[in-house]
């Protein structure tokens, strides 16, 4: 729905300051969600993904990424594409980790009572429900870390509500450890080979042992060198090496357990892990 032209000049107002403060910026529109992909970004067609996951490699002008089209340039806020997307906005968001913040975003009441409890005083922004208590600091953003608490910094966006009260505190340890899980297995047995195996002891009838091992090597080395775009990095990887070895038998839970761990050590949960080896297998039909 169209806004009165006071609200979209406020919207637009408060984008501009916040973005000469360092802070990127893009427009939500009604339900508070993100505008969706232009016709020249639909199913993936750009090379970025759908579900605005990650930045990929679009150059789309518009606000049509969620938080990978957070920006600062007022050049971009102002120009066309996002002028157009101003006039249906209903409120303003930032990428917290693209201005190196954290927010922990309390929902309910109870939520805010342990924070007072358990976390250092920080900047707080109140919310429909709850609360922002925001820090200064980055890390990989959670939902569900615990009840009514969500984290949001890299690779996520937040509603802007105004500038909050009170000093903002580097980013404690307590709420980095919310999103670390307890060690558990990688990748479960049951889904660590579920490609048919030959007959044959499971030997790849087609390459060698060092041909696997280094095809190996390189899913780590490519994984680890990715800079952007982990999640679609992490599953080119995997798709490239069940597509090369995923029919043979001669993949062992060893294999997988290597690319997982590299996986998780650019920040993949092991749950992305599970998701993305599995899209792997069925894009393959395996």
């Amino acid at each position: 729905m169209t806004q009165p032209t006071d609200i979209r000049a406020e919207h637009l107002r408060t984008a501009l300051s916040l973005a000469a403060a360092g802070v990127p910026v893009l427009p939500l529109r009604a339900g508070k969600v993100p505008f969706g992909n232009c016709h020249r970004c639909t199913d993936n067609a750009c090379g970025g993904r759908p579900n605005m996951k990650t930045a990929g490699p679009c150059t789309c002008p518009g606000p049509c990424h969620a938080w990978a089209a957070a920006t600062t340039d007022p050049n971009v806020i102002q120009s066309g594409a996002w002028r157009r997307a101003w006039l249906r906005a209903s409120a303003v968001a930032y990428h917290p980790g693209g201005a190196w913040l954290t927010v922990v975003d309390l929902d309910d009441a109870a939520a805010v009572a342990w924070a007072h409890a358990a976390l250092p005083a920080t900047r707080t922004v109140p919310t429909t429900r709850g609360e922002h208590w925001i820090y200064l600091g980055s890390m990989q953003s959670a939902n569900g870390v615990r009840p009514g608490v969500d984290i949001k910094s890299t690779m996520a966006y937040a509603r802007y509500l105004g500038p909050g009260t009170g000093r903002m505190a580097k980013l404690p340890d307590v709420v980095r450890a919310l999103v670390v899980k307890k060690p558990a297995v990688i990748l479960p047995a049951s889904l660590a080979v579920t490609v048919p195996v030959p007959t044959g002891g499971g030997q790849c009838p087609h390459r060698t042992p060092t041909y696997l091992e280094r095809g190996i090597a390189m899913a780590e080395q490519r994984i680890a060198a990715a800079s952007s775009a982990i999640h679609s990095t992490v599953y080119a990887a995997f798709l490239a090496v069940l597509s090369t070895h995923g029919r043979c038998g001669c993949l062992t839970d060893n294999h997988v357990n290597r690319l997982f761990t590299a996986a998780q050590a650019k920040g993949e949960s092991p749950r992305h892990c599970t998701d993305a080896w599995t899209n792997a297998l069925t894009t393959l039909g395996l």
